[in-house]
């Protein structure tokens, strides 16, 4: 579950999520030309708000370290404030839902498909469909996966 962020050629942090006790936690380690320098840890209790998933630790592992020289701690900290979302799994539900459409002719085998990528890619994210979905006629079932789709172009380069 853990993700390597490389910074340039010399830097690298790596970071895992662990259980705790009372939450999860967030573990950075960071790598100077492949050689660990030092880490970092942060406990929360219930999800993070970050801009991209471990944004948090990754700053404070940067203002932390001693292993870094002035001009890379600002270029880390330039770099760790841009953003670094990982688009893969959004991707995968994209091109899920694009496939939908050619499964079938019938719009009802077409929306079961859609609802069932949905479900895969998002449904451990929380991600849930209204509980009165199955009372929408085809049709808006149709028109809701379309705005999903459109709502996912930018962040897909319009592949989907």
């Amino acid at each position: 579950m853990g993700r390597t962020f490389r910074i340039n050629q010399k830097i690298e942090i790596v970071c895992d999520t662990t259980k705790s006790r009372t939450g999860f936690k967030h573990i950075a380690k960071l790598f100077i030309n492949g050689h660990e320098a030092e880490s970092t840890s942060i406990n929360y209790y219930n999800r993070t708000w970050e801009a991209y998933e471990y944004q948090s630790i990754i700053g404070k592992l940067i203002d932390k370290t001693t292993a870094l020289s002035p001009q890379e701690k600002a270029e880390s900290r330039a770099w760790a404030n841009g953003d670094h979302t990982d688009w893969s799994e959004l991707k995968a539900v994209g091109m899920g839902l694009a496939m939908g459409d050619m499964i079938s002719n019938k719009i009802k085998n077409q929306n079961q498909f859609k609802k069932g990528v949905i479900e895969a890619g998002f449904g451990h994210m929380g991600i849930e469909f209204p509980a009165d979905w199955d009372k929408l006629n085809e049709k808006d079932k149709k028109k809701r996966f379309k705005m999903v789709q459109n709502f996912m172009k930018p962040h897909l380069g319009g592949g989907i």
